[in-house]
């Protein structure tokens, strides 16, 4: 039965105003829609067994826009979990994958088909498609046993097709190739056939030609489902045990994990443990997305679905973790390796009176994006804030976007920057707690030269994907950010792959954006790490009046030294306040200095009242003037608001 105070309280009203007519009537709309909710909740749950057998976990990899979403629009029409017609990426829920036409999130669809007078279960799984989001990718192919390659019959084979065909590969799931778009005036199906016989040895026969937008052959594709992809490897007589792959957060319930059965079933009101943190929760809520929650009393072995049991915070949603039910230990599934961060940057709040709201906002948005790292970090400029990592430029974008929109937050972003390594003489076996090697990502943590043998940073295996009238231009753009090149292959007549190792630090910005605007946007660029090689890197220090500042400091490159330092002195001509006195601002690297710029002062027309009469008096007052600005120069402070700071160090 449904009272009046659970539905108050989810209405967020005051306790005092549980019997408030008034409330009821102004909350009305708010009131039946969640009435509704509850009663449809109340109600007698499904049993949704299906055979282990008529089960298939699957997902749609691609490059960007090579029409991943609209294929999961049709696969949910044709098997009546919406309407036909119902709006365009259903699946991609968030605002900020809505206002940038790209997938973020990987979501989950539960289907019924029918196929031959079998009822299946296809589980869907619909990833984003670029590089800064492969670890959702990664993250999804574990709970699949195939995946259905998806390429633009126009484009072509794409960088990230490549990286997305061996992630699967390596994981021997079944793929099923198939080009999109084959409705398009330009498209050219038969080119697209070569390419994947080219890269992937993949057979003109296996490849299935569709048209995600109107359908075409859709109906063909899933009956490959059924046909080539293999049922999961289930036990249904065995204990309880899930693996967690992904877990977002609701102002309701808290955690919610999206989970996979590998073994036994799980019903609500049991007891689950979990084996990273050894926490034990009551299971509150069983669904299955289709593609709204649908509530299920039971989850068996082979299924994909949420539960929601008072997890509170992203440590206790582990991804990767096995659950078994209490009392029952089992031994953890195979999980998976863990996200690797490889752009950090600083989060601060605009003032430090917000500093709570932002904790818990960054709190609750990394328990949905779970592959960014945080730890705390301050400055004397900016005050108390956070060192966040991101697996790209693109994904630091759209975290900060999704901060702004979900939760009202107006963050400092600082400049992002990379993680470098330095060998330290001397520390070598000293003891078990002490390395010589240190790794630092923030200016300030900069060791002292005198006692680094050998500074490193991170590289990456980039591959470039471009027609071949741009080759020149691509392979310019790739050594002026001190790339070299290690193989080249030639894909058709008119585009070809290279390959090239580049400094993280060199791409994580522009480089992406450089290559479209070369290339008339036909290259597509991806990377993955390749660990760190001996550089000469060096500290950017910027002085003002011969004073560190050190929150303006820069780890760079040495021989990119120079020219940022003089970028830096002339942007920061314009940000800081003059004063009474002359403000040299200058670059250097430890006593060398690289560049500079004055900040002409203020001055006062001291001989304004003067009219007529000897010129020694003239001479006499400017004299007095040029004294005391050089005085006041010597011993005066260069005051810098904060919004100097937020200026400068702000993307």
């Amino acid at each position: 039965m449904i009272t009046y105070k659970i539905l108050c309280r989810s209405l967020n009203l005051r306790a005092r105003h549980v019997m408030s007519k008034i409330d009821i009537q102004k909350h009305r709309r708010s009131w039946q829609v969640l009435v509704s909710k509850y009663s449809t909740e109340s109600q007698t749950l499904k049993e949704y067994q299906i055979r282990v057998e008529y089960i298939r976990n699957f997902s749609i990899i691609a490059h960007v826009d090579h029409g991943k979403s609209t294929l999961a629009d049709r696969l949910l029409e044709m098997t009546g979990a919406i309407k036909a017609n119902s709006g365009a990426q259903v699946l991609d829920k968030l605002q900020v994958e809505k206002e940038r036409g790209i997938t973020v999130k990987a979501q989950t669809a539960s289907l019924k088909y029918t196929y031959e007078g079998t009822e299946y279960l296809l589980n869907l799984i619909d990833t984003p498609g670029h590089v800064d989001f492969s670890n959702e990718v990664y993250r999804s192919l574990i709970a699949c046993q195939g995946v259905i390659l998806l390429v633009d019959a126009n484009d072509g084979v794409q960088a990230q097709t490549v990286a997305n065909f061996y992630l699967a590969f390596g994981q021997d799931l079944v793929i099923v190739p198939v080009i999109n778009k084959i409705d398009l005036k330009n498209a050219n199906p038969e080119r697209v056939a070569k390419q994947l016989k080219t890269l992937f040895d993949v057979e003109a026969d296996d490849i299935l030609k569709i048209s995600a937008k109107l359908g075409i052959g859709v109906d063909k594709l899933l009956e490959a489902i059924v046909k080539r992809i293999p049922p999961p490897p289930a036990i249904r007589d065995a204990p309880f045990r899930a693996l967690i792959f992904d877990s977002w957060f609701s102002k309701y319930k808290g955690a919610i994990s999206l989970i996979y059965v590998a073994e036994g079933s799980l019903s609500v009101g049991q007891f689950i443990t979990s084996v990273h943190t050894g926490k034990s929760y009551e299971v509150k809520t069983i669904s299955i997305l289709r593609p709204d929650e649908e509530f299920v009393k039971t989850l068996f072995a082979g299924q994909v679905g949420c539960i929601a049991c008072n997890m509170r915070t992203s440590e206790e949603a582990h991804i990767g973790d096995t659950l078994h039910l209490k009392d029952k230990p089992v031994e953890a599934l195979p999980g998976f390796k863990a996200a690797k961060p490889m752009v950090f940057a600083g989060i601060y709040p605009m003032d430090q009176s917000q500093n709570i709201e932002l904790k818990n906002a960054l709190e609750k948005l990394i328990l949905n994006d779970n592959a960014v790292t945080i730890e705390l970090d301050s400055s004397p400029a900016l005050g108390q804030g956070w060192r966040l990592g991101f697996l790209g430029l693109l994904h630091m974008e759209v975290f900060t976007q999704r901060l702004e929109q979900e939760y009202g937050a107006q963050p400092i972003v600082t400049a992002p920057g990379v993680t470098y390594k330095a060998k330290i003489i001397g520390q070598k076996n000293i003891s078990k707690y002490r390395t010589d090697e240190i790794l630092f990502n923030n200016p300030a943590a900069f060791p002292q030269v005198q006692i680094v043998s050998q500074f490193y940073e991170p590289m990456v295996l980039g591959t470039v994907i471009t027609p071949v009238k741009y080759l020149g231009d691509v392979m310019s753009l790739c050594m002026d950010r001190r790339g070299v090149e290690k193989s080249t292959t030639s894909i058709d007549d008119e585009r070809i792959l290279l390959q090239f190792t580049l400094p993280l630090n060199e791409i994580i910005v522009d480089f992406h954006d450089s290559l479209k605007s070369i290339t008339s946007g036909y290259a597509s660029f991806d990377y993955e790490d390749i660990g760190y090689e001996p550089s000469n890197i060096v500290k950017l220090s910027i002085l003002l009046n011969g004073v560190a500042i050190e929150e303006l400091s820069r780890i760079i490159h040495a021989t990119k030294a120079k020219e940022e330092g003089k970028r830096l002195c002339t942007k920061l001509l314009d940000i800081i306040p003059r004063q009474q006195f002359l403000i040299a601002i200058q670059a250097a690297v430890g006593g060398t200095i690289l560049a500079r710029e004055n900040l002409k002062p203020f001055r006062k027309d001291v001989t304004s009242k003067l009219y007529g009469g000897d010129i020694t008096r003239r001479k006499k007052l400017l004299a007095q003037q040029a004294e005391g600005k050089k005085k006041m120069k010597v011993i005066g402070n260069i005051p810098l608001p904060r919004e100097t700071f937020i200026k400068a160090l702000k993307r």
